[in-house]
């Protein structure tokens, strides 16, 4: 196994397609398809499944090219080190439910790495979407939030995709209505406070267990309910229709509508949110320096 080789993965991984991959390297067609088969043969897998649109990564292959993009990145640092390099593109991607302040910590990453060359990539989806990303080392952190009613489950689903729970801070449930929606002039809800209204939660697709739902207190009875599939859409609900959502009460005034408030919910309950990491790989520097803006911009959000 070579640098090279891992760079020729990376690059078919990029694009898809052998040819194309070929031609971006000033290599071959054949001596590239020659490369990425020694590759399979000496590590024992199959990375690349061969389709009449191109080439596409086995799952084999999506965990063996988180492994390679670390290994390639670490080169890239040192030679930018000691041989005075100019800086190559760094890659780093995070996958989590739709909170405002993943949003605000990923776009203050951005900010500071300022470069010319990147490619970051923030996925907001849904939760089984989430877990997956990580298994297959799509992203590097995936953001969710454990609770009473789900945890022994998700805990079991997060510990079985070989993934691990990391908690960042624990938040009390509040609900988000629009500033003129009668209850957000109460200082705190109840759920029969909110029978009247329209309940908004995330579609989960396939995986529509209670378990794998966004919101607290899923199971309660509601008269009318809404499935959205963005936060852009469900705060024009929320507003529009004057329906409400169960979240952590954090809302960031960059990224959120003016027109939101968050109103404390009575509930035993509570969100847990953190982030989830394969245990066996190391974070890269981007990891870790995104994890302190999350925190920083979690404490600044609760001190407000």
């Amino acid at each position: 196994m070579t640098l090279q080789q891992l760079r020729y993965l990376i690059e078919v991984a990029s694009c898809g397609s052998i040819s194309t991959a070929a031609s971006n390297l000033f290599v071959s067609q054949p001596t590239l398809s020659k490369a990425m088969a020694d590759l399979e043969h000496e590590m024992g897998i199959t990375m690349l499944q061969r389709t009449n649109r191109g080439v596409v990564l086995t799952e084999d292959g999506h965990k063996f090219l988180a492994y390679a993009r670390q290994v390639v990145e670490q080169a890239d640092l040192l030679e930018e080190q000691y041989k005075g390099k100019a800086p190559s593109r760094r890659i780093f991607a995070v996958s989590a439910q739709h909170y405002a302040f993943v949003v605000s910590a990923f776009v203050k990453l951005l900010r500071e790495y300022d470069a010319d060359r990147y490619e970051f990539s923030l996925r907001e989806s849904r939760t089984q979407d989430i877990i997956d990303d990580m298994r297959l080392r799509r992203s590097e952190i995936g953001v969710l939030y454990l609770s009473h009613f789900n945890r022994d489950v998700m805990l079991r689903i997060i510990q079985n995709a070989g993934l691990a729970f990391e908690p960042l801070f624990t938040a009390a449930p509040h609900v988000f209505v629009s500033r003129d929606n009668p209850l957000a002039s109460k200082p705190s809800v109840t759920m029969d406070d909110l029978h009247p209204y329209p309940r908004l939660t995330y579609e989960q697709g396939l995986n529509n267990s209670f378990y794998y739902a966004e919101e607290l207190h899923i199971v309660e009875e509601s008269p009318k309910n809404i499935v959205v599939t963005d936060r852009h859409t469900l705060f024009n609900l929320i507003t529009g229709l004057q329906g409400y959502t169960i979240s952590s009460g954090f809302i960031s005034g960059d990224m959120n509508d003016e027109d939101i408030v968050a109103v404390p919910l009575q509930s035993d309950e509570e969100m847990q949110l953190g982030y989830v990491y394969q245990p066996e790989i190391p974070l890269s520097s981007l990891g870790q320096r995104y994890l302190q803006l999350l925190s920083e911009e979690l404490e600044g959000q609760r001190a407000n």
